[in-house]
């Protein structure tokens, strides 16, 4: 089984290296983003360890280069972050799984395994309400092929709305599920980003799908 370790930090790469070697891998170790990307294009690998924060290219950017080159490896992402909107970041862009500096090296085994078991996964599927038609892979939406620039936080908003088109969301569950848990704000902050997307969606479009359920939340229609 080879395994390639995208790591800058040079002794947590070469601790790595040893472990995943004598537990029986076959192991590559690069330092920084561009190698990484170089690394995983020009190689087959059973799985990818990636770390987050990476020179020359973010480790984000890595990731979503390697699905964009229909590079399908399984991707355990390592990062000293800990935070719910990281790791949703992370799965969007089509990483599998997700550990948290400092970890457990038998965690990292035992889970990096379990990718391997499974497979590489397939590409992930374009998500669809009416004529809006969103990528999470290339992190993208179009309405009638006219692309639909948004933010991080709108594209979030506008992906948990898409994967349940007609039910009516209270702005407790939007909340829960957009936002980071660490979040102190109110859930007025929900009918803010509601109002971006509209603006963004439905105006230039002459629509109206993003509707305002009185007392209970917001649904997502097809025009």
């Amino acid at each position: 089984m080879r395994v390639l370790v995208v790591e800058d930090e040079k002794v947590l790469a070469e601790t790595l290296r040893r472990g995943l070697t004598g537990e029986g891998f076959v192991v590559d170790v690069v330092h920084d983003g561009v190698s990484g990307l170089w690394a995983a294009t020009e190689n087959p690998y059973d799985a990818v360890i990636l770390d987050l924060m990476l020179p020359g290219k973010h480790g984000y950017t890595v990731l979503k280069e390697m699905r964009e080159r229909l590079i399908w490896s399984p991707v355990m992402m390592l990062t000293a972050k800990d935070g719910e909107y990281d790791q949703t970041d992370a799965f969007d862009l089509g990483a599998d799984d997700y550990l948290t500096k400092p970890f457990s090296f038998l965690v990292l085994v035992a889970r990096l395994r379990a990718l391997i078991r499974r497979g590489a996964p397939e590409r992930p599927v374009n998500l669809t309400v009416g004529s809006l038609v969103l990528d999470p892979l290339r992190r993208s939406v179009h309405r009638h092929g006219t692309e639909i620039s948004l933010t991080a936080r709108e594209f979030g908003l506008l992906t948990y709305l898409m994967r349940r088109p007609g039910e009516v969301l209270s702005k407790a569950e939007i909340l829960d599920n957009v936002w980071d848990p660490m979040f102190e704000g109110g859930d007025n902050v929900v009918e803010v980003y509601v109002g971006y997307l509209r603006r963004k969606i439905d105006a230039p479009f002459k629509t109206n799908t993003l509707l305002t359920v009185r007392g209970m939340g917001y649904r997502l229609l097809p025009d």
